[in-house]
């Protein structure tokens, strides 16, 4: 066997290693969602249950729970309007930096980027007394807020996307007249459109699975997300396993079908500018 054959052998046999590891949990826990309680004391976990005794009274029994429906509710509206800030607030900042030349602005982007290096847990307490002092605690802008203002990753897509358009798109539209406002909404915002694709993509991810910050700044029941309300019912059905693994198939839903359908936009968003001419 040449060293050629046997190099791409080992990497394909990595490739599934890793696809196995992804897939298997996964897989697992639909297995468990179709079983009865009976056969999951009775059957092998890394098994399907008979067919005559495949069930879906566990997917039945999560959504009818009346928790359900208000999670995907106020996911929903913290995923649109953290989505709208972050794509107003992203692309006007890029766009600045990467544009204008002004005074300090070195320390500006330091700044922006030593953010990004800081564990977010670090600054947890400082974090709680802005919004207590902000009177936003135990209301449904507290995650907003956070989501908008700690995470600084659509920046530098942004900024990458930005610096590989041609400056001379800017000089000819200011030469027709255009105002800065006017060449950024008209000219540049649209360009924007593959990284504002990626960033919605990996923000809306991000803020599905996170239940650290609804947790600790929405305890209030109206207010539980899709992960609040599988962290209560996983507490309300201990020992119930195959009730949990349908609610927590049912939660994985919009994070697996936003990934499956657009993640041609996530690799293309983030090479996009990359690389210059």
């Amino acid at each position: 066997m040449s060293k050629r054959v046997l190099t791409q052998t080992l990497k394909q046999i990595i490739c599934l290693c890793m696809v196995a590891v992804v897939i298997a949990p996964i897989l697992l826990t639909f297995f468990a969602a179709l079983k009865t309680k009976a056969d999951m004391a009775t059957t092998s976990p890394l098994l399907l249950p008979a067919w005559d005794r495949v069930t879906f009274e566990n997917f039945q029994d999560v959504l009818t729970d009346k928790y359900l429906l208000l999670g995907f509710k106020n996911t929903g509206i913290i995923l649109i309007i953290s989505l709208f800030f972050n794509v107003m607030f992203g692309t006007v900042t890029a766009f600045i930096i990467e544009r204008f030349q002004f005074k300090g602005k070195n320390i500006v982007v330091g700044l922006f980027f030593m953010g990004m290096l800081i564990p977010t847990f670090v600054t947890e307490i400082a974090r709680f007394q802005v919004i207590q002092g902000l009177h936003l605690y135990n209301t449904i802008w507290a995650p907003i807020v956070i989501y908008v203002a700690s995470d600084l990753m659509q920046l530098y897509i942004y900024r990458q996307f930005i610096s590989g358009l041609s400056v001379s798109l800017d000089e000819a539209a200011l030469l027709d007249g255009c105002s800065y406002f006017g060449l950024f909404v008209r000219i540049i915002f649209p360009l924007l459109a593959p990284a504002t694709a990626t960033v919605c993509i990996i923000k809306a991810i991000n803020i599905i699975n996170d239940m650290y910050i609804p947790y600790l700044y929405m305890p209030k029941n109206k207010l539980r997300t899709l992960t609040t309300f599988l962290m209560n019912y996983a507490n309300a059905q201990q020992g119930s396993w195959q009730t949990l693994a349908a609610g927590i198939i049912i939660i994985m839903i919009p994070t697996i079908a936003i990934y499956i359908f657009f993640q041609k936009y996530i690799l293309a968003g983030v090479a996009a500018g990359a690389v210059k001419e």
